[in-house]
């Protein structure tokens, strides 16, 4: 095969360029783009430093050489047709008259090669798939096109795409793909056409979630446990859909504990969407909470209390938004945040800040561990070290605890009894 310069290679068509890397055996040139591709022949032929240096020479020099290169190939040619029309030492007539029955052969499949080539470009480029979002923790995801199993047919999401079109796992996506590249191994989503059914320009156009009216909550949480210390927070403290409440007290007054454990009872109900934060937790909880999710919820992002103030406040801030797609839909999603503390206070209160109750939609509720109160919780579970270290349960301070408008979530009887047992903690 003759060696071919730059020039003639960037004027082939693309259909071209796979014929030949095929015949040099470049290995993957169907992954590679146009230029790599040119590249790549030039590399393997060994022609491009001859390219490099015929293009620094002058035109009529370049004119000479295309010459002599076009005499150099008629010359082949009238040599190969001469070989053709007579039998070489001991073949037959007949085999001389085969032979170039096969070559016309071969050129025949090399032409329908690269018409098959270009079809499946075609193709690809006009596939449509349709799949189930699941997303990653670092913001990204995958199309799952036979879920909820992983299958080398899944399709990835960027980042961005989630961010721009507001995704949420669950969500059924459809739209067009590219073919994988260069050390890519699944074939990416270029745009995404319709989510849900629904165009995704009319999904992403709604109210910003931050401007949504929000209303106190009203729908308690029946925890329905025999622990304790949840019977305490779900009668003296309660909780409902959309509240804003952390867990305080001194160190080992049991805060992770007690979180670990409304996210036991928290898993089983239905319609809720659950998510867990570990952000700035001990290497022995993260092991823990992973070798014993309660619940079976697994952390969506765990980091050590040695992570910086801000990857951490990235991680919650990164749950939250997953988190507010859904309440804007009209579900309703619960975030577990162990901790806040050692937060900048802006982190923090705009973590807490995020719950709400959607007046007519669904709701965020966000549940953290503290050292002491953010400020603007709708629910305050304080507890106190000195009954956590003598084993004494439920380990509520009640006089520091506290629910915002609890007769939304419990009635004014309920709210009456709160307040009975509130005097007499006092005394």
């Amino acid at each position: 095969m003759a060696v071919l310069d730059r020039p003639a290679l960037e004027e082939s068509p693309l259909a071209d360029l796979h014929l030949i890397a095929r015949e040099l055996g470049i290995d993957g040139f169907r992954r590679l783009r146009k230029a790599e591709l040119v590249d790549a022949i030039l590399e393997r032929q060994g022609g491009d430093a001859a390219a490099a240096e015929a293009a620094e020479e002058k035109p009529k020099r370049r004119r000479s050489r295309r010459r002599k290169d076009a005499d150099a190939e008629a010359e082949a040619e009238a040599t190969t047709k001469t070989a053709d029309e007579e039998p070489e030492e001991g073949t037959t007539d007949e085999d001389a008259e085969e032979r170039p029955s096969r070559r016309r052969s071969r050129r025949s499949r090399s032409r329908d090669e690269a018409r098959d080539e270009r079809a499946e470009e075609a193709d690809e480029k006009d596939r449509i798939v349709e799949g189930t979002v699941e997303l990653l923790g670092n913001g990204s995801g995958f199309l799952r096109v036979s879920p909820p199993d992983p299958s080398d047919d899944d399709v990835y999401i960027s980042a961005a795409q989630v961010r721009r079109c507001e995704l949420v796992s669950g969500d059924v996506v459809t739209g067009p793909v590219r073919a994988p590249r260069r050390s890519e191994r699944y074939p990416s989503l270029v745009r995404v056409d319709t989510i849900n059914g629904r165009p995704a320009d009319e999904v992403s156009e709604g109210t910003p979630f931050d401007e949504l009216p929000a209303a106190f909550p009203t729908q308690r949480f029946s925890l329905g446990s025999e622990d304790a210390t949840l019977k305490a927070i779900e009668w003296l403290t309660p909780l409902g859909r959309g509240s804003r409440v952390t867990i305080v007290g001194a160190a080992r007054s049991g805060k992770t504990e007690a979180l670990r454990r409304l996210a036991g009872a928290l898993a089983g109900q239905e319609d809720l969407e659950l998510s867990v934060v570990l952000a700035g937790a001990r290497p022995e909880e993260i092991t823990e909470w992973k070798r014993d999710a309660p619940g079976g919820v697994e952390p969506v992002a765990t980091l050590t209390l040695a992570a910086s103030p801000d990857a951490r406040a990235g991680a919650i801030e990164r749950a939250l938004d997953t988190a507010k797609r859904i309440a804007a839909r009209g579900g309703h999603a619960v975030v577990l945040i162990d901790t806040l503390a050692g937060l900048p206070a802006g982190a923090a209160r705009r973590a807490l800040a995020a719950a709400r109750d959607i007046v007519d939609g669904g709701s965020l509720t966000v549940i953290a561990t503290a050292d002491e109160p953010v400020g603007g919780e709708t629910t305050v579970i304080a507890l106190d070290v000195a009954l956590t270290s003598t084993r004494r349960f439920p380990a509520l301070d009640l006089v520091a605890s506290g629910t915002m408008r609890p007769e939304l979530l419990v009635g004014e009887a309920g709210a009456d009894a709160i307040a009975q047992a509130r005097a007499q903690a006092l005394g």
